[in-house]
């Protein structure tokens, strides 16, 4: 099994006690989509959505910046990777992050407009 599938089992499982306890809770992600069609992408992010509609958090770390762009909260965390990495370079709504100087600026900024605002 991948990453992402586990992951994905992972999300599974939780909705599935979270359905029954009606208590919301926290769902914590790490690269969820890894190897998903854009359209499979589209049917989890409407899931996640509907775990945060019942009152859940949901903290996703991942690197599709479709997702990104669709967040209500962006950390970007660089400038590099590995010993050049880890620190916080810019954070915030997309559009606040988007504008930055960040490593994911430039990338994210195309991708804002096309999505409507959730702050």
């Amino acid at each position: 099994m991948s990453d992402g599938e586990a992951q994905r089992r992972k999300l599974a499982a939780t909705l599935t006690r979270g359905s029954r306890s009606k208590r919301p809770g926290l769902v914590l992600l790490d690269e969820p989509l890894t190897g998903l069609h854009p359209d499979d992408v589209q049917r989890l992010v409407d899931t996640f959505d509907a775990i945060l509609d019942e009152g859940s958090t949901v903290i996703i770390a991942e690197h599709d910046l479709h997702v990104a762009a669709a967040a209500d909260w962006v950390i970007d965390l660089g400038p590099g990777s590995g010993d050049t990495g880890g620190r916080v370079c810019g954070e915030g709504t997309p559009e606040t992050v988007a504008a930055t100087d960040g490593p994911t600026a430039h990338y994210l900024s195309r991708l804002v407009a096309l999505y409507p605002s959730s702050a």
